[in-house]
């Protein structure tokens, strides 16, 4: 779901890259398997139009495309609180027009109003969840129960972490016992030595399906969205997801228009279709 791209390689794919620029499509850039294919049917059939569904693994690499198209490119994106901000302070986002999504009436009132969009002028919250502790119950029987735990030389090329930094620091802040969104360069300074120590415990990262590393028994524990955790107990019964005992930490992904998209009226209509389904 989450890969930086750099250069050559980028600007390659941008040139390659085949996004449809007429009022009948409508281009969305999300994780993979993030959206109900029934929902983007469903709104497919009710507007007569076809969407070109686009992925990215991380919010970094969604910005980095996102930034060199200058905002184009794409009618919506679908990005994590924490990168909304600063892509609305550098003019990639649209102004939300709030009165062409009445639907947003159901939108979760403690999910409104956050300190990085005060009044939801670029974005408007699509999911929230937990980052937590994820383990194969056959391959560490002794269970986890926190963050620290991840450390023990026992577990060495046995752990997983989710491909997202704001995940991993958020993990090591907490584990020390400072806030996620500290701006304290001591305290980032301990999270990060507390990486490096965890350095060869890592066997891999992923955020394109986090519970198949678990499932095909590749990792034994680590880190998982609580999403991913329920699709991975569903095939595995055996793979335990836990709130650690320091703190989980909290993430929300939004709707967002961005700035040169050529369809944002039928970017509207979406947003305020996917309330619609989800509130059914």
């Amino acid at each position: 779901m989450k890969t930086f791209i750099k250069g050559l390689v980028l600007a390659a794919a941008l040139t390659s890259s085949h996004v449809s620029a007429d009022n009948k499509t409508l281009n969305v850039y999300a994780w993979g398997g993030y959206l109900p294919e029934k929902s983007l049917k469903q709104f497919e059939q009710q507007e007569g139009v076809t969407i070109n569904y686009s992925t990215f693994e991380n919010n970094e690499s969604m910005y980095t495309k996102l930034k060199l198209l200058k905002g184009g490119g794409y009618d919506v994106v679908f990005a994590s609180a924490y990168f909304i901000e600063k892509m609305g302070r550098e003019g990639l986002l649209t102004e939300l027009d709030h009165a062409q999504i009445p639907n947003m009436k159901d939108a979760m009132p403690s999910l409104l109003g956050q300190a990085h969009d005060p009044k939801n002028s670029y974005s408007l919250p699509y999911i929230w969840g937990i980052t937590g502790l994820s383990y194969n119950e056959a391959l560490v029987p002794e269970g986890v129960s926190r963050w620290a735990d991840l450390w023990d030389k026992k577990y060495s090329q046995q752990v997983m972490l989710i491909d997202d930094i704001r995940d991993v620091f958020g993990m090591a802040l907490i584990l020390n016992g400072f806030s996620i969104n500290t701006k304290n360069e001591k305290e980032i300074e301990k999270a990060y030595q507390s990486l490096v120590a965890l350095k060869d415990n890592v066997l891999l990262y992923n955020s394109d399906a986090p519970h198949v590393p678990y499932v095909s028994g590749e990792a034994a524990l680590g880190m998982q969205w609580n999403g991913n955790a329920y699709q991975g107990q569903v095939e595995m019964p055996e793979l335990k997801f836990v709130m650690p005992e320091e703190g989980a930490v909290l993430w929300m992904d939004n709707f967002t228009i961005p700035s040169g998209s050529n369809n944002k009226a039928l970017a509207h209509k979406f947003i305020n279709f996917m309330y619609q389904v989800s509130d059914a």
